[in-house]
């Protein structure tokens, strides 16, 4: 009976331990999410007069790109982030390219900086506008687009199309946010825009598959906190779309969404 009375003691011991591990394994991701929001701050103040003035012409928005990568970059490597690519074939330097992305963190925007080529540019939820240090790049390099208003997103995709026209590769998150509605993350359906456009441009699609990013970050970091590490990134081969026709646009979307939830990480 003592020997009874001693295992449920250990186990009570043992419950004890592991709810005060998990309580400092928060406590700990917490800190790491308001460390990586103090770093992302200063290099924004730091690099913003810089930001400004390449924007002010679009002849030099391909230092503004420069100075976006150089910014990402230093702050994946102050908040221990590492993103390692896998590339199913190296990119064209020079092409003009539409990545498509599973979106499920803040890091995506700092990792497909990293991974695009040349002069490219971001279309994003409009309320971007309202962010003090992305609205240099909404109100000049990047497309704002109201998910809200048909007539907004008209606009914005033949804006997208004039840049790509231009030679402006294109980053796009087809989902259209980060839902809330599942953790751990599930791809969700694609909007139809950017597939339509690559086909009536003739563009090539890059489907980008980040992996295991949010278990580094999911969203904001708010709810669960952050931690440093390997981020995971599978670019898949360009899909071309120079064979297709408007009415191949559904089933270019469904092959963009199999191919990048095919290395997506849930468990």
């Amino acid at each position: 009976m003592l020997k009874v009375y001693t295992l449920i003691a250990v186990f009570e011991h043992m419950g004890y331990f592991l709810v005060f591990l998990n309580s400092m394994i928060s406590i700990l991701k917490q800190t790491h999410r308001i460390y990586s929001v103090f770093i992302i701050a200063i290099f924004s103040l730091l690099f913003y007069p810089f930001y400004y003035l390449a924007a002010q012409s679009p002849k030099s928005y391909g230092l503004l790109n420069s100075l976006r990568k150089l910014k990402s970059r230093l702050c994946a490597f102050f908040i221990g982030f590492v993103p390692r690519f896998t590339f199913e074939e190296p990119l064209l330097p020079g092409q003009t390219y539409i990545y498509c992305c599973n979106h499920t963190s803040n890091h995506d925007i700092m990792i497909l900086c990293i991974l695009a080529q040349g002069r490219f540019h971001f279309m994003g939820k409009a309320e971007l506008l309202k962010n003090p240090m992305l609205r240099v790049f909404f109100k000049t390099i990047d497309i704002p687009v109201d998910r809200d208003s048909k007539m907004s997103a008209f606009r914005a995709f033949k804006k997208a199309g004039q840049n790509l026209e231009n030679g402006m590769s294109l980053i796009i998150f087809p989902e259209g946010k980060i839902s809330d509605e599942y953790y751990p993350p599930r791809l969700m359906p694609f909007k139809n825009g950017p597939f339509r456009l690559a086909i009536e441009k003739g563009i090539p699609i890059v489907a980008v598959s980040l992996t295991n990013v949010w278990k580094k970050m999911w969203d904001d970091g708010f709810k669960y906190g952050s931690e440093p590490g390997i981020g995971n990134i599978y670019v898949h081969k360009p899909v071309l779309t120079t064979n297709l026709t408007i009415n191949d646009s559904d089933e270019l979307k469904d092959r963009i969404f199999d191919l990048i939830n095919s290395k997506l990480v849930d468990k």
